[in-house]
């Protein structure tokens, strides 16, 4: 049966729960012991599928078509376990849930409350697959005193009540000030966001206190003394140069040794850090730097685009170089010609996303980079822009655009190369989708096998013929122009297994030039590179020589 770790955060947001939560989970495994992370989030969305990047940042999607927050693309990048769609739940779905039951009748006509109908929904939610694995960890989303996170505070703790003594801990998240005028690190703050939290019945077991300097012995023992856990268990989390630095240096303040005697397992098993050395070696020694485009349309918000740039990190390791990223707003060149802003970059990604505006920037890109021939790397929106690109200026289809388009503007204004998917197959079973549908989880989600064309640059990269990739989009290129389009060198490299929907593009007669309708920057690590990162990293780089 699972021990549980509830991570809790409090003083203010954004202090780095979700990476703490990971790298926490990375310590445990280098120890021997098998997790599983989980984000529980107060907002009311039932996912944040259909939200603003600009609201909440990038969408992680898992293999059995869950959109997710962000944080399980972290616990997948540090833990190397792929998340579920049961290892993410929000208010919105919590109370969905409760409410479809009192629908049926299932409450047999009792008052539906707080306590005990939607805390026993997040209890149920926690249950879940906890004969799997050695330790549950468990992000609350959210800062103690938030009122739409009182729910899950309490659930947590009837949890932790009705599980046997010493099943479940509380790890609790602050942060220390340092006030410059007076040259002190302030304790306060983390001395009310704990009594906050014991106000509610729960009382951490362990303090994790971000600080930007470093924690003197006498304010560790008066952080200790004034919230009552051990000085052993009081953590110092500094600012690091980069995320992938955390699993060492949590070690190092000795997170993982306070977790496990939180627990009382003694003698605890020696860790085995090797594969984290390695990953700080190589992003700290890099034998040079590529410099890659990113031509996107949330570009203010990295967030937004979060796990590419961590794929091209990735990327960056496995090669030994520094990848240096710049983020090019595709309305820029709506209008104006993409050269100017383009030259001097090693390569160019194009990413997904929603809508028409900065679209006809992104065709720029992709001709840019075909003309130059600079590295492409087209993401789905990305590999459409190639395609319509393609289409436009070399298969002679004028008007080649995308019905995404023209549904938005009203009018038909374009040869649709790209269509609003209306049936795939998932598995065994057909699948359909109607324009008017809801938005929420209807897109084609999750992951999906390919067949790549023996000898294509594709299959070279991954070196096989089959691969599964994970989706998330509701239009595709249409499979009937695929005859005009590969007549004008556009070779279609990887297609669905019935062989009508294409996943993969590229130009044969281009150093690197590769659309995907997949999102592969979900499944890279830094210890196991995504292969289409790797390659379009090494070509970069072998561009980056060339200057």
């Amino acid at each position: 049966m699972a021990r549980y770790i509830f991570i809790t955060g409090g003083v203010v947001s954004s202090l780095g729960k979700g990476l703490s939560s990971a790298a926490l989970g990375a310590l445990l495994q280098a120890r021997g012991f098998s997790v599983r992370l989980r984000k529980l989030d107060p907002y009311l969305n039932v996912d944040p599928g259909t939200m603003s990047p600009f609201e909440h940042g990038e969408v992680f999607v898992t293999d059995d078509g869950a959109e997710t927050d962000l944080d399980l693309g972290h616990y997948e990048r540090f833990t190397g376990v792929p998340a579920r769609h049961t290892d993410s739940v929000s208010s919105g779905r919590i109370y969905s849930n409760v409410l479809e039951k009192e629908r049926r009748g299932d409450y047999l006509g009792k008052t539906i409350q707080v306590v005990p109908h939607v805390t026993n929904e997040i209890k149920a939610f926690l249950d879940i697959g906890g004969d799997e694995v050695d330790f549950m960890l468990c992000e609350i989303g959210g800062t103690v005193g938030d009122i739409e996170g009182l729910p899950f505070f309490e659930a947590i703790r009837q949890y932790s009540h009705d599980k046997p003594r010493g099943q479940c801990i509380f790890m609790h998240l602050t942060l220390l000030p340092y006030l410059a005028a007076s040259g002190e690190l302030k304790t306060k703050p983390t001395q009310h966001s704990v009594k906050e939290l014991q106000s509610i019945g729960i009382a951490p077991d362990i303090l994790v206190c971000r600080s930007e300097q470093p924690i003197p012995e006498k304010e560790r023992e008066k952080i200790a003394l004034f919230c009552n856990v051990r000085k052993e268990a009081v953590v110092a989390a500094y600012d690091l140069k980069t995320i992938y630095d955390a699993p060492l240096a949590y070690h190092k303040q000795g997170l993982d040794q306070a977790v496990l005697d939180a627990f009382d397992i003694s003698p605890a098993p020696r860790p085995d850090l090797t594969v984290w050395q390695d990953v700080s070696d190589r992003v700290h020694n890099p034998e040079g730097e590529v410099k890659v485009a990113i031509v996107g349309k949330y570009t203010q918000l990295e967030d937004a685009y979060k796990s590419i740039a961590e794929a091209l990190t990735h990327g960056g390791m496995a090669n030994r170089v520094k990848v240096r990223v710049e983020w090019v707003d595709a309305e820029i060149f709506d209008t104006q010609d993409a050269a100017p802003h383009l030259e001097g970059y090693h390569a160019i990604l194009v990413p997904g996303g929603f809508g028409e505006r900065g679209t006809e920037g992104k065709i720029k890109a992709a001709e840019f980079a075909r003309t130059r021939k600079v590295p492409y790397l087209g993401i789905c929106l990305g590999m459409q822009m190639a395609v319509i690109e393609a289409a436009r200026n070399v298969a002679d289809i004028k008007t080649a655009g995308s019905e995404e388009f023209d549904h938005e503007a009203g009018k038909k204004r374009f040869e649709p190369v790209v269509y609003h998917l209306k049936e795939w197959v998932q598995g065994n079973a057909k699948v359909s989708r109607k324009v008017e549908d809801d938005k929420g989880g209807t897109m084609r989600l999750g992951a999906y096998d390919a067949v790549l064309t023996a000898g294509s640059k594709v299959a070279e990269v991954y070196g096989t013929t089959s691969i599964d990739e994970r989706h998330r989009h509701r239009y595709e290129v249409d499979i009937k122009y695929r005859d005009k389009l590969e007549a004008a060198g556009l070779c279609f490299s990887g297609m669905s297994p019935d062989g009508k929907l294409p996943e993969i593009v590229e130009w044969p007669d281009h150093p690197w030039f590769i659309g995907v309708q997949f999102h592969p920057e979900l499944k890279s690590k830094p210890f196991d590179p995504h292969p289409l990162f790797r390659d379009f990293i090494r070509a970069a780089k072998e561009i980056s020589r060339l200057v």
